[in-house]
């Protein structure tokens, strides 16, 4: 069962007065939605009737007549209406309709990445579990097309917390490079390795300052390229220390 709560306040944002849906476009959406799960609804026509206080109400009383699975289908289709593109609020929404029901969906989001990237990095980082949290959100993300910026910094942020814990310090990523060329060199890595990798990660960082931190100007067809760079450096961190235990 849905939360009370939790549909009241999707329908507050769903419904909102200046940026949400209209009643009249409430009332021809979940009357879709009912005919095609054959579901009476209380309100099926608009105008609505003396004694409904706002559209908000309506689509809270309409979306209670349908099952837990069908709430969270129709809210999470409602998200995706291009009028809520820009729409952060919306956005968040989506987010926490993904991440706390999204096994009520009828359609699993597409994966857009190598499930066997995904399941492997899980697996390297089963033992930091502070990586592997901040890993899990930017991947929900990626997979729901959410938040594009914040995606990235969150998988910066995965490795940030995975260098800190395999060089036991609490430094930036930025200010790792003297630190990750002695770990490489400690687990027996050859010059020229150790070099091109810290290369690479001066690299990472500056495309992360330049297009996440500062400017927000994300190009999307190269999310899922950083992403996955991003998901190479970990494994190759953990195991080059795991290979020298």
């Amino acid at each position: 069962m849905i939360p009370t709560a939790f549909i009241t306040r999707a329908c507050e944002i769903l419904g909102d007065t200046r940026l949400g849906l209209s009643g009249s476009k409430i009332v021809e959406y979940l009357v879709s939605y009912a005919f095609n799960y054959d579901v009476n609804i209380p309100y099926a026509e608009y105008p609505f009737p003396q004694g409904v206080p706002n559209k908000r109400t309506a689509l809270r009383k309409n979306l209670l007549a349908f099952s837990p699975e069908q709430q969270i289908q129709i809210l999470n289709d409602l998200c995706q209406l291009p009028k809520f593109n820009d729409n952060n609020e919306v956005n968040n929404l989506r987010y926490q309709i993904i991440s706390k029901y999204g096994h009520l969906l009828v359609t699993s989001p597409e994966k857009s990445i190598d499930t066997v990237l995904i399941e492997q990095t899980r697996h390297w980082l089963s033992n930091f579990p502070d990586s592997l949290q901040l890993y899990e959100t930017a991947l929900t993300k990626l997979e729901n097309k959410l938040f594009l910026r914040n995606l990235l910094d969150d998988i910066r942020l995965s490795l940030e917390k995975l260098t800190q814990s395999l060089l036991h310090n609490s430094k930036s990523l930025e200010n790792q490079t003297t630190s990750l060329g002695q770990f490489l060199k400690k687990n027996g890595c050859s010059k020229e390795l150790s070099n091109m990798f810290r290369i690479l990660i001066d690299y990472y960082t500056k495309y992360q300052n330049t297009y996440v931190k500062h400017d927000d100007a994300v190009i999307e067809s190269e999310i899922e390229i950083m992403f996955e760079m991003t998901c190479a450096f970990m494994r190759f961190l953990i195991r080059i220390e795991g290979n020298n235990r």
